[in-house]
């Protein structure tokens, strides 16, 4: 399993982070995969990503400083995947944080590096859209 993190200042105060950081929205900012479908299953919400031949789900949870998510269930392209978006105050914004950890589902050789790799461009693009959105 590899880690990787993006962290970035935003313009934006964690209350107004929390209101605007949807579970479907995040999927989406990603940018590899749409949010086809959210249920709310407890204190948790499940997002269906769907790409080109290929749907899972994620389950979403809030947090104290942000939200947690995991691929729930079969299919995907990881075996695990859970990633940690955490906001807190610094100056006059916030300090957004994505912290994932993967493990590519196919046995190939450096898999879990490539998993990281690409993981970190969705991370990056997720907290660019982020700073798009809030300066």
């Amino acid at each position: 399993m590899r880690e990787v993190t993006v962290s970035r200042f935003v313009r934006a105060t964690p209350a107004e982070l929390e209101r605007w950081l949807e579970p479907a929205r995040i999927v989406e900012a990603e940018g590899s995969f749409d949010a086809a479908g959210v249920t709310e299953e407890g204190d948790a919400t499940v997002v269906t990503a769907s790409g080109p031949g290929l749907a899972f789900d994620l389950r979403f949870e809030e947090r104290e400083r942000g939200l947690y998510y995991e691929g729930a269930g079969e299919g995907g392209p990881f075996s695990r995947m859970e990633t940690h978006l955490e906001f807190e105050r610094e100056n006059e914004g916030s300090r957004v944080t994505m912290r994932s950890a993967v493990e590519l589902a196919a046995p190939i050789p450096f898999g879990d590096r490539i998993a990281a790799w690409k993981r970190r461009g969705e991370l990056e693009r997720a907290v660019d859209e982020i700073e798009a959105r809030f300066g």
